[in-house]
């Protein structure tokens, strides 16, 4: 199941990744894009459609890497303000966005329920 949830988000990062060089400033109206910000999704949605089609072990590393760099953009975000380290904007809409992202990547990455061997054990006859 992991595997296919991973794929799932690589799917969606580079599709709004690639949708991001087809808006103006904002994807959906609402979220910050410019040229470094959508080569990062789609970076991100390479790296996370390679681990889903290596294992569930590669996708586990994905999520809790991933995971926990999310979490550190949202922070930098909150923190930082509009400009993120000189690369790209966010704004609340992206903040918001990135810490659901991070939230998600690391339960997956990190909580037993995720993984193979957890849920085959419960499964035991």
């Amino acid at each position: 199941m992991l595997r296919q949830i991973i794929g799932a988000i690589g799917v969606i990062f580079v599709v709004v990744g690639v949708l991001g060089f087809f808006s103006d400033q904002y994807l959906l109206g609402i979220f910050e894009v410019n040229t470094i910000h959508n080569l990062v999704h789609i970076a991100s949605g390479v790296v996370a459609l390679i681990a889903a089609a290596s294992s569930e072990r590669v996708s586990r590393i994905y999520a809790q890497v991933f995971g926990v760099v999310y979490l550190a953009v949202f922070v930098l975000g909150l923190v930082l303000g509009g400009d993120l380290l000189g690369l790209f904007r966010v704004n609340a809409a992206d903040n918001v966005l990135h810490a659901l992202l991070g939230v998600l990547l690391v339960a997956l990455g990190f909580l037993p329920v995720f993984q193979t061997s957890a849920v085959s054990a419960r499964t035991r006859p």
